[in-house]
């Protein structure tokens, strides 16, 4: 998964004001008897949809949807994955977070008078080669027999979600010196130390690694909890892999996962389970956990992440937290087992990506992680007799899982070094296991330079599939329904493993929902497809948009969560042809004022110049009289005149546009010198700027200084418009000139034509699929604009029943949900007089699906 700096989209002031109209409907949920609903009498029809089902459309794979799995914003330590102890072995490390330490998580604590004294230690007496520290307590004995002293854990966020009668399963491993053995006691406490359960008393013997277990059951609920452990006695006793767990998790599994959380994305009925990363992944160091260097960033690695959970190693995760890999692969391959989706593992291609861009040129390392990546199979598919059937069997499961699909690398950038390394690994897999699908990728964006170049590496080898991610703006999804339209149908198939519009708001949703009817129509090109993120702790997330949202106690569906629970639920088996009239469009020029910016870079502007396409002088600025007239739009950097140059010299802040000029100029040249003084990037020039979120900037020398491109932006949601390799040199002056001409946009460097480009895609907010379910018709209907749309239906055939299942998604396009309020679900009714021909009024901001019983 790209996380990359958003890229800017503008949006016109009609279509920006029907996204932003409306009210909230929130109305019934589906009962058991639904509402009934009649349509309107004959009259005047805004549009026209046409179903023609005597005409064949491509087969939906049962898999065509699915869900893809990342460990971002804490989805699975204290998210997915139950265990309620943080920091259980003691391995918390500042290469995971800078304010972490062995002891994050955990208070000392002592009763009775008690004294020791604590340390994390990495000594020879560790539990396991891989699990590197455990706690040690050297006890004084002091405070007699009542005395107690150890350490609480406080959980993740705000504590451990503790429910009343509900047993939890504690589990520690220890050892004592003491030759009569030490009393353990663990308890379960509220925020203010006050007991909650009644203690659990154990006799820790030998000095000898063991495992004690028992059951701890809170007397009183709270959403603060604490597990206190704590010994009696002189000596010392030693303690490692201190667990909590829920006895109640999904479908019972010991080590197992969060019920409502995996219930959540169960409900989805996902036909494939994509996992680990994006960008976990492809990031960090690809070599083993091991001595000498024991290297704590690096790429996930599945044999890592299975056997006992007290062997595993640990990572730093990429999003900046520790990584427990309590949950590891075959915890992935039994989730998938249980909510029936096709497993799609992504392994390492040794090229890194999310902004790391390094290819490892070390031939035995590939040979490893080829062999591993074919192990990997095994373990899946081997029979018990292997080697790696043999270890799943021990781990519980000897039938084998029935992996099909494995993608190999995940948006890496840089596409040639990547593809000679795909290469290797789709000719050991495919020479040894020749029914596995190998996928590839195109790329981090949905464009540009690396996806062409990735394509035609793709193509020109026969490639089965191809890993497609995005993230844009809603503009961007109205606007590119029809992407997959001209796409080559006897080529590689798109799997869509990572896309979302960016934010979390129904109107976003709305936009993927349109662009969803598009995937579907191509259903014979896009096999596969998944949202992204999905899930996100409200308190610790580094991503916004996701799909279900948690705490430590509850769990909830975003508006995206809605709208694709509603469309896998009703996929359908194959697409019946139809057809729908448009929306008139209407665009004028691109109109903005004009910007300054930086990203991780000192830069200086001199002699800036707007004038309008007859030569009218709008602005001439050469900073001798200060900066009056620029406005600090973002509030960031340090923006000076500094010897006649507008100087920004934070290395550090990202985004820090300054803007001139009025938002209703059109049609004009901006001109500018621009050098570059020190830091990581370029320069950031921009025009057509509405607000600080919603504008075009030529980014010049970006992503590290590798590339350049035109961006455009509505609210933060991005889009690349042209795109070239050009970098940008330090202490180096440049001329600019930005040409803007109606919708045309022509700009030039250094007097030489750099790329232009058209802006006139129509956001089109009416669109609609239908497709066969178990010989029902399912008419989905996307009305993404402020009025309601009169339709009439011809659904091509006099066979069918005069009620139908209506289900409507209807809101506000502000419209969140949250963990008090719902204003995104589906409310389901009953349609009385469905006909051959029948009108139907679609609702303001709305996503409809009609579903018809043959008569």
């Amino acid at each position: 998964m790209a996380r990359t700096r958003p890229k800017p989209v503008l949006v016109s002031a009609t279509l920006l004001a029907a996204l932003l109209a409306g009210t909230v409907m929130t109305g019934p949920t589906r009962a058991d008897a639904p509402p009934a609903v009649t349509p309107p009498a004959p009259g005047p029809v805004d549009y026209s949809l046409t179903v023609h089902p005597d005409r064949t459309g491509p087969a939906i794979d049962r898999t065509m949807y699915g869900v893809f799995f990342e460990d971002i914003n804490n989805a699975a330590d204290g998210g997915l994955y139950a265990e309620l102890v943080q920091n259980r072995s003691f391995e918390y490390d500042p290469a995971d977070h800078p304010a972490y330490t062995s002891l994050t998580a955990w208070q000392q604590t002592a009763t009775g008078g008690a004294t020791g004294t604590l340390r994390v230690a990495g000594d020879a007496e560790r539990l396991a080669e891989r699990n590197r520290h455990h706690l040690r307590l050297d006890l004084t004995g002091a405070g007699g027999a009542a005395g107690r002293f150890g350490v609480v854990n406080s959980g993740y966020g705000a504590g451990m979600a503790l429910t009343a009668g509900r047993p939890h399963d504690f589990s520690v491993w220890a050892r004592t010196d003491r030759p009569a053995g030490t009393r353990l006691t663990a308890e379960l406490r509220a925020a203010d130390g006050t007991a909650v359960s009644a203690p659990l008393a154990v006799t820790v013997r030998g000095d000898r690694w063991t495992k004690y277990t028992g059951t701890l059951v809170p007397g009183a609920s709270t959403t603060t909890g604490r597990l206190a452990v704590t010994a009696s006695g002189a000596g010392t006793v030693r303690l490692d892999m201190v667990s909590l767990f829920p006895r109640d998790t999904y479908k019972g599994r010991p080590n197992g996962l969060r019920k409502d959380l995996a219930e959540k994305i169960a409900a989805l009925k996902p036909g494939f389970l994509r996992f680990p990363g994006g960008c976990l992944v492809n990031t960090g160091s690809h070599r083993a956990y091991e001595a000498p260097q024991w290297e704590r960033k690096r790429s996930y690695q599945w044999k890592d992440t299975i056997g006992p959970v007290e062997q595993r190693a640990v990572n730093a995760n990429f999003w900046g937290y520790h990584q427990s890999y309590g949950l590891g692969y075959y915890e992935y391959f039994r989730f998938a087992e249980d909510i029936g989706a096709m497993p799609l593992p992504v392994v390492p291609a040794l090229v890194t990506g999310c902004g790391q861009n390094e290819a490892t040129d070390d031939p035995a390392l590939l040979r490893r992680h080829i062999q591993d990546t074919l192990d990997l199979i095994e373990f899946a598919n081997g029979p018990v007799t292997s080697e790696w059937g043999r270890k799943r069997a021990a781990m519980g499961h000897p039938a084998p899982f029935g992996l099909t699909h494995l993608a190999v690398g995940n948006e890496e950038n840089l596409p040639d070094a990547f593809f000679a390394r795909f290469t290797e690994f789709r000719r050991a897999i495919e020479a040894k296991h020749p029914g596995i699908t190998v996928v590839s990728n195109s790329g981090p964006d949905d464009s540009g330079a690396v996806f062409d170049r990735s394509w035609q590496l793709n193509r020109d080898a026969g490639v089965a599939m191809v890993d497609e991610h995005y993230y844009n703006s809603p503009q961007w999804f109205l606007e590119n329904n029809g992407r997959y339209d001209t796409y080559d149908r006897t080529g590689p198939k798109v799997f869509l493993g990572e896309y979302a519009s960016l934010d979390n708001r129904f109107s976003n949703a709305l936009a993927e929902a349109a662009y969803m009817t598009g995937l579907e129509r191509n259903a014979d090109v896009v096999k596969l497809a998944s949202y992204a993120p999905l899930l996100a702790d409200v308190h610790h997330n580094q991503w916004r948009p996701d799909m279900i949202w948690f705490d430590n106690h509850r769990s909830w569906g975003s508006a995206s969560y809605e709208v694709q629970k509603l469309f896998m639920n009703n996929t359908g088996d194959r697409v019946v042809p139809s057809r729908a009239s448009a929306t008139p469009h209407v665009s004028g020029p691109i109109t903005g004022a004009v910007g300054l910016s930086t990203w991780a870079t000192s830069a200086a502007y001199d002699d800036v110049e707007v004038t309008a396409a007859d030569g009218t002088a709008l602005l001439r600025e050469d900073f001798s009289a200060g900066d009056t007239r620029w406005t600090r739009a973002a509030g960031r950097g340090d923006w000076a005149v500094v010897d006649g140059a507008y100087v920004q010299s934070d290395t550090t802040a990202e985004n820090t546009l300054v803007t001139a000029g009025d938002t209703g100029w059109h049609d004009y040249d901006l001109r500018l010198k621009a050098t570059k003084k020190s830091g990581r990037e370029g320069f950031l020039v921009a025009f057509g700027v509405r607000s600080t979120g919603t504008h075009y900037w030529w980014n010049l020398g970006g992503w590290g200084n590798t590339r350049s491109a035109v961006e455009k932006s509505v609210d933060g949601g991005k889009q690349t418009l042209a795109e070239k390799s050009t970098t940008i040199e330090t202490g180096r002056t440049y001329d600019l000139h930005v040409q803007v001409r109606g919708r045309q946009v022509t700009l030039y460097l250094d007097g030489r034509k750099w790329g232009s480009f058209t802006d006139d895609k129509a956001a089109e907010p009416f669109r609609q699929v239908v497709t066969r379910d178990k010989g029902d018709l399912v008419v989905k209907v996307v009305n993404a604009q402020a009025a309601p749309a009169r339709t009439r239906i011809d659904l091509g055939t006099a066979a069918v029943a005069p009620t139908a299942r209506l289900t409507t998604l209807h809101a506000a396009p502000e419209a969140v949900n949250t963990a008090d309020a719902r204003p995104v679900r589906p409310r389901t009714s009953v349609l009385r007089g469905v006909a051959r021909d029948f009108t139907y009024t679609f609702p303001a901001h709305s996503v409809t699906f009609l579903r018809i019983k043959a008569g």
